[in-house]
């Protein structure tokens, strides 16, 4: 996903934008641009990059930090922790179950859809 040229990256308003340059890394760490104890982009890379202010790669940055995604090598930048993966995955499996499927069951439960309707539903999706 990540290049060295400045890429064209929507933020929306449903979350603060340093959660989804956060999610950005996460996702880059979940698909192996980012490897275990591989460096990420420098803050400076980060902000030209997304064309957004340091202040808020630092503070996407941190929250990784604080989560053990990654870790900081005094004086070379920011590299992502050994069990960084599996945190992140359980983390979103969490946030899926938590957020997503609630609201989902909510949305049905008003539709009086059966469980078998939504299994079928997500069935068909996943043909597609």
């Amino acid at each position: 996903m990540l290049s060295g040229e400045a890429m064209s990256v929507t933020f929306d308003d449903k979350q603060p934008i340093f959660r989804q340059v956060a999610d950005i890394i996460e996702d880059d760490i979940l698909n192996g641009t980012f490897r275990v104890d591989e460096q990420i982009l420098s803050v400076a890379q980060f902000s030209q990059l997304f064309q957004i202010n340091p202040a808020t790669v630092v503070k996407g940055i941190a929250l990784l930090v604080n989560e053990g995604i990654l870790y900081k090598k005094r004086g070379l930048g920011m590299y992502v922790s050994t069990d960084a993966k599996q945190k992140i995955q359980t983390q979103r499996r969490d946030r899926f179950h938590k957020e997503l499927l609630t609201e989902l069951l909510n949305e049905a439960d008003k539709l009086k859809l059966t469980t078998q309707e939504i299994v079928d539903m997500i069935k068909q999706l996943r043909k597609e």
